[in-house]
């Protein structure tokens, strides 16, 4: 039975099921009259068999692969709501959202965890794996989705952004601010791209207004916490103060 669901500020109707339908649970609402994004199925089921046939024989499930195509499909729609995905793990203090992008197994994820010890009960984790990433009124807000990793961590809401960090290892801890020509660059390997020439061409417009309006920062880190401290007060521009 179709239901419909908020994410990102959006009403979406769609018959979720298996691994996506338990993810988007807590995003259900009421139903309208008309809703933002409804899904192609026959486009939806074109992705479906292409996967299916890419992954056979590997670890992933079907479960797995609707997962992923639910995601897929979605970010394509968002597309028109001036909204991208973007792979990063999603960590707000005080209502300010602070994004780690990296490739697999670099240690966002670790690096963000570092954040809540941090900050305590001043912090949680938006998205681990996938928000949105979308821009409303002029404001660039990330938003929680049921397109949240393995560990399913993700919040509903909505929360501005303070700035965005592609993540390096390295010994020593430093963060230095990027260039928007860099930044675009660096973003443009972390975002769900799309085959479909017009949306690349959106895509494109909506990552160059992001790196002229949000700061985005190459941050070289271990994982000791007070790579976190380095991160926070660069990038809130504020002194980190230890909870009381």
């Amino acid at each position: 039975m179709e239901q419909y669901y908020q994410i990102a500020d959006l009403v979406l109707k769609f018959d979720f099921s298996g691994r996506t339908f338990l993810q988007a649970e807590k995003y259900i609402c009421d139903s309208v009259e008309d809703a933002d994004i409804e899904f192609d199925m026959d486009a939806f089921q074109e992705s479906y068999r292409y996967l299916c046939e890419k992954y056979n024989g590997t670890n992933y499930t079907y479960n797995d692969i609707e997962y992923m195509v639910t995601g897929l499909h979605f970010y394509r729609k968002l597309l028109s709501f001036d909204g991208f995905m973007m792979h990063s793990s999603a960590v707000v203090v005080d209502n300010q959202a602070y994004l780690f992008s990296a490739n697999s197994g670099t240690g966002k994820s670790t690096h963000t965890e570092l954040w809540l010890k941090l900050f305590s009960d001043r912090a949680y984790i938006l998205n681990d794996d996938k928000p949105a990433v979308r821009m409303v009124d002029g404001v660039w807000y990330a938003y929680g989705t049921p397109w949240s990793g393995k560990h399913d961590i993700s919040v509903n809401a909505r929360v501005p952004i303070a700035g965005v960090a592609f993540l390096e290892r390295a010994e020593k801890n430093s963060i230095t601010r990027m260039d928007p020509g860099d930044a675009a660059m660096a973003l443009i390997m972390q975002i769900n791209r799309s085959r479909f020439p017009e949306a690349m061409e959106k895509l494109f417009d909506l990552y160059e207004k992001f790196v002229q309006q949000v700061p985005v920062w190459n941050l070289k880190c271990n994982m000791d916490p007070e790579a976190a401290i380095v991160s926070y007060e660069a990038m809130s521009g504020e002194k980190f103060v230890p909870n009381k």
